[in-house]
């Protein structure tokens, strides 16, 4: 996109197809687009941090279009970059290439609105407890309007109640259609808006069920380490049957020094590889 900034015939700024258009000592220049030269480590990290983000916020459209809609009217921004821009500073962790979320830190509102106390989930036989207190010590409303979100990070899918529960209520029921969503990880955010819509609670993150799969590194360091210790147990296994029978000086040959030595390379690297099992 270019701008005229002195009328329809005045000298464009920004980038017309392949051509870029700027000032240079208050010189009008424009000149052809180079080749983009191989990223740094900060833009590829920049760039992981933008993909993980948008698969985080991607399927919370219905959610933050309500959420972060006062927040967003009068200004620039619509509700969902105030999601990405909220997630992207505040929710993930690790360094490229691990860049990930930290679900627990998901903003998914901010207001002045006055939260409940005491929030609690649980797992039933086919949906999702949720429980709070109802005492209310400074601005909210009996009837304010509980919503939920239910994230299922392993599927890139979320569930939205927009209308769960009043805040007198104290408790409700999240009925999960869907087994497999049962068994699925499944974190869970919650956050009150009045009934007028006129104001809304910060987002809170109540709680994980079904924990969190491995990472694909975690994967692969387990695949490591089980390879390694079935090697061990191999070795391991005719290291000391060779030790029980010492037949016609067998310990004193070359194999079997090799296979000792082996048996303490093995041994040794077990201790502090990761991925053994808890």
């Amino acid at each position: 996109m270019a701008i005229c900034s002195v009328g329809p015939y005045g000298h464009p700024s920004g980038k017309i197809g392949n051509v870029v258009f700027y000032m240079l000592n208050g010189q009008p220049v424009c000149r052809m687009k180079g080749k983009p030269g191989k990223p740094s480590i900060k833009q590829l990290g920049n760039r992981q941090a933008m993909a993980v983000t948008m698969d985080l916020v991607a399927p919370m459209a219905d959610f933050i279009n309500i959420s972060f809609k006062q927040e967003a009217e009068g200004t620039v921004k619509n509700p969902h970059n105030l999601a990405v821009s909220y997630n992207k500073k505040g929710a993930l962790t690790g360094e490229y290439p691990n860049i990930k979320v930290d679900y627990s830190k998901v903003i998914l509102s901010r207001g002045e609105l006055e939260m409940v106390s005491d929030l609690k989930i649980s797992k039933g036989e086919d949906g999702i407890n949720l429980s709070w207190n109802t005492d209310i010590s400074e601005n909210g409303s009996y009837d304010d309007l509980l919503m939920v979100l239910v994230n299922h990070p392993t599927k890139k899918r979320a569930s939205s109640y927009l209308n769960a529960a009043k805040r007198a209520d104290g408790s409700c029921f999240i009925p999960v259609s869907q087994e497999w969503m049962m068994r699925e990880q499944m974190e869970i955010y919650v956050c009150l808006r009045s009934s007028n819509e006129k104001s809304i609670t910060d987002s809170v993150y109540a709680g994980n069920l079904n924990g969190e799969p491995d990472s694909p590194m975690e994967k692969a360091a387990k695949i490591h380490y089980n390879a390694t210790k079935a090697r061990f147990d191999r070795v391991a296994a005719d290291y000391h049957k060779q030790r029980m029978d010492d037949w016609e000086g067998a310990l004193e040959r070359k194999a079997f020094r090799h296979l000792e030595k082996e048996y303490h390379v093995l041994r040794d690297k077990l201790l502090h590889l990761p991925g053994k099992p808890s």
